[in-house]
């Protein structure tokens, strides 16, 4: 590996406090030195980015990402997902299980992050929480976490049913990993294919309400109460792309009494509501719906506030052959791994005031807590030189034509953004250049 010197950069590692010019070294894959422009003169090295104007931050962390491979490499494979990624200013993802055939034993996890992948960025995986993801009996996760899964989740489904669910908290709190729960009680949801509301009486779709979502929240966080008092462990319960204020507010009082939950928010949930589907636009279709603006809202005062703990994408993509038809028959999902910086930027940091160094805090930092990964995250001296280098004030439009994914199904074509990547360092590595 060549060594590589940043300078000039306005340097933000929420881990660590700092927030300031600083030079950074990068040696053997590794973080080196930190110092004070132009410490560094004296010094020989192969590769030199001058960062002046450019915030130079940790390498983003998505803890919610479907890559589609294995078995639905049309949409989406490792390599293209992950190159998607780093151009989103992300150096680590974490993929979903619910791959064809669904990723559930030792051997298709390994099979996932081997080097073979090719993957851009540093790969982790979460492995089924139940066989198939079928919510019945739970798959072997202690064999699952040495092989390197990271958690534990059925996403695309929940676990309905309270014995497993309960087993599968037990279980995974004495491994110390989460469990990642798609909050949805698809008892309530049948045919639905939106938020319920007045748009979708507009539009003559069934709708899904909010107590879907917030029930099976209230249940899970229930179950973390009672295994604490009757186990004395404790268990992590991580919600996945909550998007009611109701949900929310159950979260938030839980966390207030000490439970140990944690939350993701996705990028569309808080900035864009069900109008987004006028038209039958099936672009802006995904699971959990959009929904009205007091949620849209309470989303955003959740990330505010602190309830949420991170942001994550769901990036879901899917061949514009699956989404030109009609709009109950299409499939959920939505790209949305190169966006996420340019709306956080655009809706949390300019239009609600929330600092850049909390925004990166929402994208690495805090992701990098939930899926225990110690030398990733921060700017930390000897962590892998994981890192991201952005204009945090340049606007500019996102053309789905020119996404590196294989994908293109999302409802920002042709969307203003706030902040531009101009580089990923993944280990090291220069992974991508704008």
């Amino acid at each position: 590996m060549t060594d590589l010197l940043i300078r000039n950069a306005h340097l933000i590692d929420p881990a660590s406090g700092l927030d300031t010019q600083k030079d950074l070294l990068v040696r053997d894959g590794r973080i080196a030195a930190i110092e004070h422009p132009g410490s560094f003169t004296a010094l020989e090295v192969q590769d030199t980015i001058d960062a002046a104007g450019l915030v130079l931050a940790p390498g983003f962390i998505d803890v919610h990402v479907h890559l589609r491979e294995p078995g639905q490499t049309w949409k989406e494979t490792i390599a293209t997902g992950t190159r998607a990624a780093a151009a989103g200013g992300y150096t680590t993802v974490v993929a979903m299980p619910n791959t064809v055939p669904v990723n559930d034993t030792v051997e298709s996890l390994t099979w996932m992050l081997a080097p073979e992948r090719n993957s851009a960025i540093h790969l982790l995986a979460m492995s089924a929480a139940t066989q198939g993801s079928m919510g019945e009996h739970l798959t072997h996760y202690e064999a699952l976490a040495i092989a390197g899964a990271v958690g534990f989740t059925d996403d695309g489904k929940p676990i309905l049913d309270d014995h497993v669910m309960r087993a599968a908290l037990v279980v995974a709190a004495r491994l110390g990993l989460p469990i990642s729960q798609h909050a949805e009680d698809t008892r309530l949801t049948g045919g639905c294919s939106m938020n319920a509301g007045p748009v979708a009486f507009r539009l003559g779709l069934r709708g899904m309400t909010v107590e879907a979502e917030s029930n099976i929240v209230e249940r899970d966080i229930a179950l973390l109460r009672e295994i604490e008092s009757d186990e004395g462990l404790r268990p992590h319960l991580h919600v996945q792309h909550v998007s009611t204020a109701k949900a929310l507010s159950a979260i938030r009082q839980a966390k207030q009494q000490g439970l140990h939950v944690s939350c993701e928010a996705a990028p569309h949930h808080f900035t864009l509501t069900d109008e987004a589907l006028e038209g039958y636009n099936t672009n802006a279709k995904m699971n959990p719906p959009l929904r009205a603006e007091a949620d849209r809202l309470a989303v955003i005062e959740a990330i505010l506030d602190g309830t949420v703990d991170c942001i994550a994408t769901d990036h879901a993509p899917h061949a514009a052959h699956e989404k030109e038809v009609e709009f109950e028959r299409a499939p959920n999902g939505i790209t949305g791994i190169e966006t996420a910086l340019g709306l956080a930027l655009r809706v949390l940091h300019r239009e609600h005031g929330l600092p850049v160094a909390h925004v990166v805090a929402l994208m690495s930092n805090n992701p990098a807590k939930i899926v225990c990964l110690k030398d990733r995250g921060s700017l930390a001296v000897g962590n892998y030189a994981d890192i991201v280098l952005f204009d945090p004030a340049v606007e500019w439009t996102f053309a789905a034509a020119q996404s590196l994914s294989k994908s293109k199904n999302t409802p920002f074509d042709q969307s203003p953004m706030l902040g531009r990547v101009h580089a990923t360092i993944s280990e090291g590595r220069i992974v991508h250049r704008h």
